[in-house]
Formats: structure tokens, C-alpha cells, sequence
């Protein structure tokens, strides 16, 4: 039973030999672990903090019906590695630039919850050649008030205490209060997919370091840059969402002049989750609708070829 290994106790390489899903690359020396799944366009899902691409379990199989999905552990979480590295956007933008080149992805779409759509933000921003569409889920960047139990957390010394201790409350707690909103659905069989990789040494150390950076509310300038870029945007946002309120979600609708917000009533802060079908069924319709531009462009064209004739 999962419940009686320690937490942040076992090997990265025995562990992901036991419960690794996925498929590994190596990347400049560092190994990312990723799901590959469907037929396609490329879509890139990027999983937020304390989750891994677990996060997207729920998701997955709808998307990969029309396109070739691929579900990343970002360095640090999941099966990716473990080490003492700068963690913050940029690194994790790299890292998704890496991965495509490796894998000779030369465009895709992003699909980033929090944490992970701070990083399509930015990565949007850096390489916009590289990016068909953007969906943001409850995605980070304007600034925002952090949840108590994160500010405990990030007390040196205590963050420690706390995420060392043995009990599974602590966790479920967190999924319970920060993360989703149907308490319901945070069943065991979740809650052990969820944490599976905390199991994994160095993880608490990372999601200290993490946390303590207080990077994730610090892309206003790029979300504003982000306006001037004409990229098709599908925001996500849950109702109840306790850790990144509504409010910044319709900010950020207000600010992405190219972007769409589509509100779940059911769902907190992982929203793709509480209401996946729902989620499903967005996601699906925006990655492969015609724009309305390109239906003018093809009206146009149309109505240019119905008057020459």
C-alpha cells in the first residue's frame, strides 16, 4: 500500500520503474517523463503545482480522438528529474522548447493549468512560431494573494515539518480546499495517482523551493504583452476556484484581447477535473474549430470569386 511508504523516501528510478506511465527523453542532460497519446495536431499539456501529469487523466483520451496529445512532467514533479535547478517560467519554457525540438514538433498548441499556464504564457510569448493555440485553466500570472496553508509552507523550517509529516491528511486537505472543488471526487484512488510522485526523494525539497520562489503571480507585463500577440486563446476558469479567484480569470479575458472565457459552474481551481466532460467538450471545439477570421478570410474569398465569375 502507497499509504504506508514515506513521503519524499524513494529512489526516482525504482519509482518511475513501478509507476511511471509514460515514455522518458533526455533533454540536456535532464529526463522528462511525458504521456503520448492519439493522432493529430500536437497539443502540449502543462500540469500546475503540487500535481503532475496526472492532472490531465481525465482529459486525455477526449483530446487524443482528434489530435496526438502529449502530457508533460515538468522537472521536478512527476517522473522528470530531480535535482537543484532555477525553477520558475523560464526554466520551464525551456524545457517545452527542448521537448519539441527533440521530438521535431514544429508547431503545437498549449493547454497550461496554473502553474502550467503561466508557462504557455510565457512560452507563447518567446516562441510564438511554435504555438497554435493557448488553453489557459485557471492559469496563474496576475498578481495574486497566495492561500494560507502556502504561506505556512513557505516558512523555513515549518514547510518541512509539515510535508515530512507521515499522515495523508495534509495533502487531502490541500486537494480538498486549494485544488477541488467536488470534495467528493478526491476519492483514495486519487488522491494516491495525485501524490504518487511525492513518494519520490527531493520532491518536498522542490515544491519548497517552489513555492518560496513566489514566482507564479509575476507575469502581468507578459499577459499585457500577450494582448498585442494574435494568437487564439481559450480561457478556462473554475467558479469556486479558492486559489486563483474568478476575478483574475475575467481580468484576464479583459486583457487578452484574442481570448474567450468560458466560466464551469461546478469546479474550483482544477476545473478540467470537477468537470471534465464539460472541460472536454470546450477544449475539443476550440482546438479544432475554423477561426472567425479565417471564415471572413473564406467568405471573402467567396464572394470575390461569385463577383469576378
Amino acid at each position: 500500500m502507497l499509504k504506508n511508504i514515506k513521503w519524499n523516501s524513494q529512489s526516482l528510478d525504482s519509482w518511475s520503474e513501478k509507476y511511471a506511465r509514460g515514455k522518458f527523453i533526455d533533454l540536456s542532460g535532464r529526463r522528462t517523463h511525458y504521456i503520448e497519446k492519439g493522432k493529430g495536431d500536437p497539443v502540449i499539456l502543462l500540469h500546475g503545482f503540487f500535481y503532475d501529469s496526472y492532472l490531465w487523466a481525465e482529459n486525455i483520451d477526449a483530446l487524443a480522438k482528434n489530435h496526438k496529445v502529449y502530457a508533460l512532467d515538468l522537472w521536478g514533479f512527476g517522473y522528470s528529474t530531480r535535482e537543484p535547478l532555477d525553477y520558475g517560467y523560464q526554466l520551464y519554457a525551456d524545457q517545452v522548447l527542448q521537448f519539441m525540438d527533440h521530438l521535431s514538433i514544429p508547431t503545437a498548441s498549449l493547454a497550461g493549468q496554473s502553474m502550467g499556464g503561466g508557462t504557455a504564457i510565457l512560452f507563447c510569448l518567446l516562441h510564438r512560431e511554435r504555438v497554435n493555440k493557448l488553453i489557459l485553466v485557471n492559469s496563474a500570472g496576475l498578481p495574486n494573494k497566495p492561500p494560507l496553508d502556502s504561506k505556512i509552507a513557505c516558512i523555513r523550517g515549518v514547510g518541512e515539518f509539515i510535508f515530512g509529516l507521515k499522515t495523508e491528511a495534509i495533502r487531502k486537505n490541500s486537494l480538498k480546499e486549494a485544488f477541488v472543488h467536488k470534495t467528493e471526487l478526491v476519492t483514495q484512488h486519487y488522491f494516491e495517482h495525485v501524490t504518487c510522485f511525492h513518494k519520490i526523494r527531493h520532491t518536498t525539497e522542490v515544491l519548497l523551493t517552489v513555492l518560496r520562489k513566489n514566482f507564479f503571480d509575476k507575469l502581468s507585463d507578459e499577459i499585457h504583452r500577450l494582448a498585442t500577440v494574435d494568437v487564439p486563446i481559450l480561457i478556462v476558469w473554475g467558479k469556486y476556484d479558492k486559489a486563483i479567484s474568478l476575478r483574475h480569470g475575467e481580468e484576464m479575458n479583459r486583457i487578452l484581447k484574442n481570448s474567450r472565457l468560458e466560466i464551469l459552474d461546478n469546479a474550483g481551481h482544477v476545473s478540467n477535473f470537477d468537470c471534465a466532460e464539460q472541460f472536454n467538450k470546450l477544449a475539443v471545439e476550440f482546438l479544432t474549430e475554423i477561426y472567425d477570421k479565417e471564415r471572413e478570410s473564406i467568405a471573402s474569398q467567396s464572394e470575390a470569386t461569385a463577383v469576378s465569375s
